[in-house]
């Protein structure tokens, strides 16, 4: 915690720290998305960029998985996260939503909201609200005591974000006013929006200090901001400094000498950054989002970023380039972080293996087509099942794919549905027996109006033109199909969907980069922690292992492969995130 109270104020020109000006010089770093092993060494690293301030997001979706729970628990200690903050003698800035986009699976809203159909979120609606109360409930309370005034770090706290490119509604972002204010928020609130006029208007309310989200073209979009805001600090907000990556695209990287180019613009200007992302992180387990604006895009494992400090925590140009210009207008500590130092190179071959069909669940009988959310599935895998007895070659058809579904008969494989291409699929000659539809959710799109839909096979279901109405569904368990003992395999292709096992031995805790060349699609833990997932079609081609995550001798390694394996697992000396765009 720092050492006194303080105030902290919206002036007429300035930010005003204890009646002086003061101008943030922020980074965005998610709790969320960082091992809590490694949060202070990410923060000390924004110290030395010269930053005086972390801001970060809050994903109500994480924190409350069910109505009725809430956990801070490990990777979720938003207090033990701003304390380290607070000791790095550094400010902070708290975005709790409730929506975050934040390329962040529904946006960090619950999936639990909207099993009781549709409900009319981000808007004025008592139910929506009622929910958000609840939220602010248990989250306020913890940050009231974070704030300056009280001896802690926060500085600014945001009202819902960049509203202003999704809807309309005073009355909403006056609602979440209101419920910040009697939660004990005294700090001054902000808002967030794309410099253009509509988006400015209707994301804010007087009262409200307005900043603005942009990556390039500071003077045009500073200027447009001035203009919705006669008075007070000009703050960017969210300076985009990189950009989020999708399966199926490139790594996207920018440069960094235009890009600094454009931070020393916004200070000249006399204003206040908040670089996003400073550090991205990972999108560990199944927590990266998805974008639609008529096509799907799911977000890799990586939220790299292209960010002043990548996945692993290590400098990249744009830092050095961002320090050099910071130092024209702060003073920067003389310290510097160490430059990246090669991983080790491992190789060893799978130990045992189990088919995954050996493990499926028994699931619930229903007539029709239940989605993933019906039957409790917020993220994940569920299996559906119905018997099949046709003659000659029939269709098998969905309504929709949401999102992707291995298609079997008696565990022999048929095909895949991807959503996006087609909806169905032909069936061998004279199927019959048992047809399994093994549906992957991908993520949750986390921008726009499809926010919020639900999951799985949209019906109805038909074979050959006739209605499928005898299903039995299941979500899987991967926690406990993960954890049950294989037969031993000596090498050579894994056929799946399987579970595959190997060890390794370390001699000193560090970071690791897990080659994913050789694989086909699937998901990996390491020592029980879920390093998220991994897919041929890249462009990312290893996965980030945080050094808390392993120990000193053996450790195991789990692979749940949804296609085959045809290579070993194999440790490579750093990160693999793909082609970039040229």
């Amino acid at each position: 915690m720092n050492s006194a109270p303080a105030t902290f104020a919206v002036g007429p020109t300035d930010f005003e720290l204890d009646g002086q000006p003061f101008r943030i010089l922020s980074g965005a770093l998610h709790y969320f998305r960082v091992h809590p092993g490694q949060w202070a060494d990410r923060i000390h690293k924004a110290r030395l960029m010269g930053l005086n301030t972390i801001e970060t997001y809050v994903p109500w979706n994480a924190h409350a998985l069910t109505p009725d729970t809430w956990s801070t628990d490990g990777g979720l200690d938003i207090v033990h996260f701003l304390e380290l903050v607070a000791a790095e003698g550094m400010h902070a800035i708290v975005r709790p939503g409730p929506y975050i986009c934040a390329e962040w699976d529904n946006g960090g809203l619950p999936a639990w909201l909207f099993r009781g159909g549709p409900v009319r979120i981000r808007s004025s609606d008592p139910v929506f609200l009622a929910a958000v109360e609840g939220y602010f409930d248990h989250l306020l309370p913890m940050l009231a005591p974070l704030q300056c005034e009280r001896g802690g770090p926060i500085i600014l706290m945001q009202v819902e974000n960049e509203y202003g490119a999704y809807g309309s509604d005073p009355d909403y972002l006056d609602a979440l006013t209101s419920l910040l204010r009697e939660g004990g928020i005294t700090v001054p609130l902000t808002t967030i929006d794309q410099p253009t006029d509509r988006m400015l208007r209707d994301g804010s309310r007087p009262g409200l200090h307005q900043t603005a989200s942009f990556g390039s073209r500071p003077l045009e979009r500073l200027a447009t901001l001035r203009q919705h805001q006669p008075d007070g600090p000009l703050m960017c907000a969210e300076f985009w400094d990189g950009w989020f990556d999708s399966w199926g695209q490139y790594h996207h990287v920018t440069d960094p000498d235009d890009s600094a180019a454009d931070v020393r613009t916004i200070l000249r200007l006399g204003g206040s950054i908040n670089f996003y992302m400073f550090h991205g992180g990972t999108n560990f387990g199944f927590t990266g989002g998805a974008n639609d604006k008529g096509v799907y895009q799911p977000l890799v494992t990586s939220y790299d970023y292209d960010a002043p400090l990548d996945e692993s925590g290590v400098p990249t140009a744009k830092f050095w380039a961002y320090r050099d210009v910071i130092r024209e207008f702060a003073a920067v500590p003389d310290e510097v972080p160490s430059a990246r130092t090669a991983s080790p190179e491992i190789a060893v071959e799978f130990a045992t293996a189990r088919s995954a069909r050996e493990l499926l669940p028994a699931g619930a009988s229903f007539a029709g087509l239940p989605t993933n959310d019906e039957v409790g599935a917020a993220s994940g895998f569920v299996l559906y099942r119905t018997p099949i007895d046709v003659t000659g070659r029939q269709v098998l058809e969905f309504a929709e794919v949401r999102d992707r579904a291995l298609i079997s008969i008696e565990g022999e494989p048929v095909g895949t549905l991807m959503r996006g291409d087609a909806r169905a699929i032909a069936l061998p000659s004279d199927a019959s027996g048992c047809l399994e539809v093994l549906v992957e959710d991908l993520g949750r799109v986390n921008y726009g109006p499809r926010i919020g839909e639900a999951k799985g096979l949209i019906g109805p279901a038909t074979l050959g033109g006739v209605a499928l109405t005898d299903w039995e569904v299941a979500p899987l368990d991967l926690e406990l199909m993960r954890t049950q003992p294989g037969t031993a395999v000596d090498g050579g292709p894994l056929a799946g969907p399987v579970f595959a096992h190997a060890g390794f031995e370390l001699e000193e805790q560090l970071d690791l980069f897990l080659d994913t060349d050789g694989w086909g699609r699937g998901v990996v833990w390491i020592n029980g922690f879920c390093l998220g997932r991994y897919w041929s079609r890249g462009p990312q081609r290893t996965l980030y292992v945080p050094s808390p995550v392993v120990h000193v001798g053996t450790n195991e390694l789990t692979v749940f492969e949804l296609h085959a394996l045809t290579a070993p697992v194999r440790f490579v000396a750093g990160p693999g995130l793909g082609p970039v765009d040229v």
